[in-house]
């Protein structure tokens, strides 16, 4: 029985550190782009397909920014060392959903006039703070290579990373802002209760150490 945990973590860093891992891992997180899309074109997003591609864009932008925090605490306590292999990639698919989300609601809420933004981005609170959210995401998308590790150092590399802990509380309130016009929280509770536990998660192990 004491052998069966190691056996299985060995067999799953086995198909992790697999070369097909890291491409079978990218169509997939392509899968909800490639779906939205087609949903898009053979008009299946519903009576607002506007609204419900913007929406659902940020949700998969959440998504993957819980997958990505959840990388270390999966690894460390399933022992999966493996499993940082795709940690950088998931990572540039949340700004990579990120982005199509600003990009969706720049087209089709407000037409690419980007004065109408800038004015929306001021006035509307869970815009200014989802842009904020975006705003930080361009460093650390823009040093996410070998390179830019070299240049910044390991030290200051992290530091600049552990940006991504500020993304993800501002992610949970300009959704939480967004679901509040419809008093509609449980989505929200249920992501929210999530990136807490991550965060507490690393806490208690920098409280330990």
């Amino acid at each position: 029985m004491d052998g069966t945990v190691p056996r299985r973590a060995s067999r799953v860093n086995g198909w992790l550190g697999h070369r097909s891992a890291k491409p079978i891992a990218f169509v997939l997180a392509c899968l909800p782009f490639a779906w939205l899309v087609f949903a898009a074109f053979t008009d299946r997003l519903g009576a607002n397909p506007a609204e419900a591609l913007i929406r659902s864009l940020g949700e998969w932008t959440l998504r993957f920014l819980v997958l990505v925090l959840a990388i270390t605490p999966l690894r460390t306590t399933l022992g999966w060392p493996a499993l940082l292999r795709l940690r950088r990639m998931v990572g540039l698919f949340v700004f990579f959903y990120a982005c199509i989300h600003l990009l969706a609601y720049a087209a089709f809420d407000m037409e690419f006039d980007l004065a109408a933004v800038a004015a929306d981005v001021i006035k509307r609170p869970f815009i200014l703070v989802g842009f904020l959210a975006w705003l930080l995401l361009l460093p650390l998308a823009a040093t996410s290579f070998n390179r830019a590790i070299r240049a910044l150092g390991a030290r200051r590399w992290q530091w600049l990373h552990r940006l991504v802990y500020m993304i993800a509380v501002l992610a949970v309130l300009h959704f939480f802002w967004m679901r509040s016009g419809k008093n509609n929280f449980a989505e929200v509770g249920v992501y929210a209760a999530i990136l807490g536990s991550l965060l507490a998660w690393r806490l208690w192990r920098r409280l330990r150490a």
